[in-house]
């Protein structure tokens, strides 16, 4: 099986017992340990997440290098075309390319400690979102309560935790920052367009283009939120007959990102075909291509119509496959398996995902959310499914978009939130999202080509007790000895001949990466 001459028998018996060991464990009915199994970034210079990054000709231009060890770190760019300039104290990129082109560039930095480099290309065309969006949304943890302190606490704590370091670059509000008609919230009250008819935001939000201001001197991105309709999800004014007001208000007040959110646009669509389900994307993204500034677009509007077979043609960057995944706090465990898993693989998705257009099945539901009870607390994910949860995201080529309380993220929730090995199954330049490979009973593979020839695979477990299963490389249709490496652990594991197996622990999974061995 591996090369060596120990008995199968004996191997596969130590893989069970390490897995025992190591592994964060459940049984029925019984309480799972939150162990961490990501190693902490050591003090030497690594540059992280993304190899590329998309911009438009003209469009304002911002890009932070992603790279952990410790502070001071120097950042330079060998290669960086005229229009941009780096920071070289924080690796922040600015500036604005106006010829379209591929620049190949090398990231390096450098500490006390040691240097790291590593290549880039910037794509500087009409096509945004090469590599899934990573960062943060309000809603599953702040809902209706998000103001604009908020906001600028979730912004600082993405860099104060690291997380800028490890790729996330988004932070987003979603609904319930324009103004409620009929409140009896003072702060939800006000004017709800200017003379001009540009949309304003509630008194929560006392000046966006200074919060967007504060993000941005940050080296990240400002996301926002609306509905096609006359107004969002939770009854707020919206972008109905108002677009092209709307998007120029969202342009100037700096935001990069836009949740286009389908809800009381069913009052205005004639009916449920695809030309009406199409109809209010193809608008807004004709009009977000006509600005001199790059919004990234993620249609909001729960899998119909196979929305998969045609986002990408709307102008949309990522799409929402199935219904809130958090719609029920009780019910995310449910949720997980079947919108993550079931949907995914029956409608082979992978088919329709990649660069500039993902698969998007919601958010990741980490760490403290709110219980819709007025109240947060921590996911009702145990925590394989939790690992379950990154694994599969990354698998697919989702969007990492984290959704808890980011300004109280205890060890495990960040370890899962930054393992750069993982992340990198995600952010892979190939875009080629990954597929369900086997399905025995409970025990599923998935695998995922990355762009250097190695397989991204997943073994997952949705039984109720620890069971081994078994990734066949005439399955996964490579032959020949293949090292394997253990993603979240970032250890290699050995080299095998025809198959690897794991023992996986109730709703968990052994997350690996192979190469070929010549």
């Amino acid at each position: 099986m591996d090369g060596r001459t120990m008995d199968k028998k004996i191997i596969l018996a130590l893989i069970f017992l390490a897995a025992i060991a190591a592994s964060p464990q459940a049984f029925p009915n019984s309480k799972e340990e939150a162990i961490v199994l990501t190693p902490k970034p050591g003090p030497e210079p690594r540059i992280n997440g993304a190899k590329i990054f998309g911009v438009r000709p003209g469009s304002p231009f911002l890009f932070t290098i992603p790279a952990t060890g410790d502070r001071p770190m120097t950042f330079a760019v060998d290669g960086l075309p005229a229009g941009l300039i780096v920071d070289p104290d924080t690796g922040r990129i600015s500036g604005q390319l106006d010829a379209p082109g591929d620049y190949v560039v090398t990231f390096r930095a450098s500490n006390k400690f040691g240097r790291a480099e590593r290549m880039f290309k910037i794509v500087c065309g009409e096509t945004l979102a090469l590599t899934p969006h990573m960062g943060w949304n309000s809603w599953y943890v702040w809902e209706n309560h998000v103001t604009d302190t908020i906001m600028r606490n979730a912004a600082e704590a993405m860099v104060s935790s690291g997380m800028i370091n490890h790729g996330y670059m988004y932070v987003n509000i979603d609904d319930c920052w324009s103004v409620k008609p009929g409140s009896n919230d003072a702060t939800l009250q006000g004017e709800a367009r200017d003379g001009k008819g540009k949309i304003n935001a509630n008194k929560r939000f006392p000046d966006m283009k200074a919060m967007t201001d504060t993000i941005h001197a940050k080296g990240l991105k400002a996301g926002i939120y609306t509905s096609p309709g006359p107004t969002t999800c939770a009854g707020h004014v919206a972008a109905y007959q108002h677009e092209e007001l709307d998007v120029a208000r969202f342009v100037e007040w700096g935001f990069d990102f836009l949740k286009y959110d389908w809800c009381s646009y069913d009052g205005i669509a004639k009916d449920k075909s695809r030309e009406e389900l199409q109809k209010p994307y193809r608008l807004i993204s004709g009009i977000l291509k006509k600005q001199k500034r790059d919004i990234v677009l993620n249609l909001c509007q729960y899998g119909m119509g196979n929305v998969w077979e045609w986002g990408r043609e709307v102008g949309g960057n990522s799409w929402r496959t199935a219904g809130d995944l958090g719609g029920s706090f009780e019910g995310i465990p449910m949720a997980l398996f079947r919108d993550g898993f079931d949907v995914y693989a029956k409608n082979e998705l992978q088919k329709h995902g990649g660069p500039g257009a993902w698969n998007d099945p919601d958010y990741l539901l980490l760490g403290y959310l709110s219980n819709w009870k007025g109240r947060t607390a921590p996911s009702p994910l145990t925590p394989n499914e939790q690992y379950t949860h990154v694994s599969l995201w990354c698998l697919l080529a989702a969007p990492l978009i984290f959704s808890g309380d980011i300004t109280r993220l205890d060890d495990f929730t960040l370890s899962l939130l930054t393992n750069d090995e993982v992340i990198e199954v995600d952010q892979d330049p190939f875009g080629q999202p990954g597929k369900r490979i086997t399905k025995d009973g409970d025990l599923e593979v998935w695998a995922k080509a990355m762009e250097d020839g190695s397989l991204a695979v997943g073994l997952f477990n949705r039984g109720n007790a620890v069971s081994t299963v078994t990734a066949k490389w005439a399955d996964l249709g490579i032959s020949g000895k293949q090292r394997v490496r253990d993603l979240w652990r970032q250890s290699d594991v050995g080299v095998f001949e025809t198959e690897f197996q794991a023992a996986v622990a109730r709703h968990g999974v052994v997350l690996i990466r192979l190469w070929p061995v010549h």
